[in-house]
């Protein structure tokens, strides 16, 4: 296909449409669970201060280690049709016509490029969520432990994510400058964002896929987090079986 009929084609799918008494007087004020899942005092306070501190830190960077280690390799999303970055919105809305013309290789070319950039910086996000936990208050383990079943990630997004971003960025970038088809949908949609016409967040490959990629990581240690306090039982772990399920009165 010639670089001019890649132009249309770029340019037509822009177009479409410390502490032991602070502890445990944290643990007294979680809002009370249902009636079969609350944990009596004297459990609680069987609990020594280091054992809940140690048991959430471990909670909070066995989590985030398995999301990392899942996402971080081959395939970790481009290989599972729930976590694979798709194109952009706007090449997506002509991702078929698209194909119809020729392009179904650089379409092809630029996912799987996408993917494999999101798989090579994940990694970047090890030292930050395990610093995040080292300097974890007081203050961030009772919104922790009162808030809902992902209040650790939602802890660890609000630390983390802007600094994520600023790292995963330039690797991303390395890896789609090198898709022709990245480029021109950069050019494009960068001139189309100038109108409102898409997203600015949307205009380029990178800064897309980068969102993309922590969107993902953060779903994924929502989910590890939700399946520990369900079932503490099955953490794998004395200490944690000991801490959450004294919590959850299991």
């Amino acid at each position: 296909m010639s670089p001019q009929s890649l132009t249309l084609a770029v340019a037509l799918a822009l177009a479409l449409p410390a502490h032991a008494a602070d502890w445990r007087d944290l643990l007294r004020g979680v809002a009370a669970p249902p009636a079969e899942q609350q944990a009596s005092t004297s459990t609680i306070d069987a609990l020594s201060p280091t054992e809940i501190d140690a048991g959430l830190k471990e909670a909070l960077a066995r989590g985030a280690d398995a999301a990392v280690a899942q996402l971080g390799q081959k395939d970790g999303f481009f290989g599972n049709d729930k976590l694979r970055i798709p194109l952009p919105p706007g090449l997506q809305k002509a991702e078929q016509a698209m194909r119809l013309m020729g392009m179904g290789k650089q379409a092809d070319e630029l996912i799987l490029s996408m993917n494999r950039a999101a798989e090579a910086a994940v990694p970047e996000a090890r030292a930050l969520l395990v610093d995040a936990v080292k300097k974890m208050t007081l203050e961030d383990a009772r919104g922790i432990l009162t808030g809902g079943p992902t209040s650790a990630t939602e802890f660890f997004r609000r630390k983390t994510e802007a600094k994520l971003a600023e790292r995963f960025l330039p690797t991303v970038k390395a890896a789609t400058d090198k898709v022709g088809l990245a480029q021109r949908y950069n050019r494009y949609a960068g001139m189309a964002a100038q109108f409102n016409l898409i997203d600015r967040k949307q205009a380029r490959v990178e800064d897309y896929v980068t969102q993309q990629a922590l969107d993902r990581l953060y779903t994924l240690i929502g989910e590890k987090e939700a399946a520990l306090r369900a079932n503490p039982i099955q953490a794998g772990s004395e200490l944690l079986k000991k801490v959450f399920g004294a919590v959850s009165g299991r």
